[in-house]
């Protein structure tokens, strides 16, 4: 909700340029202002996350998912 975000982008105002942040998502940083409700509260966000960043971009199945899968395919051929 719109709370959320200012808290989070408090949190990340805070900690910018001060500490170390990783975060982790599998949502791309262009549907961002989706999740925070305003498009210029989330490139205020990903002004100071992206700023002396480094992203590292993972693409490939989902571990967790493949576990699932496997189950599931083994339990159907019992």
């Amino acid at each position: 909700d719109r709370d959320g975000a200012n808290i989070f982008f408090q949190l990340i105002s805070k900690r910018y340029e001060k500490h170390s942040t990783i975060i982790t998502t599998n949502t791309p940083f262009s549907e961002w202002s989706e999740i925070f409700g305003s498009p210029v509260l989330s490139q205020a966000i990903l002004d100071r996350l992206l700023h002396h960043s480094h992203v590292i971009l993972i693409k490939g199945k989902s571990y967790r998912l493949k576990e699932k899968l496997e189950f599931f395919s083994n339990s159907s051929k019992q």
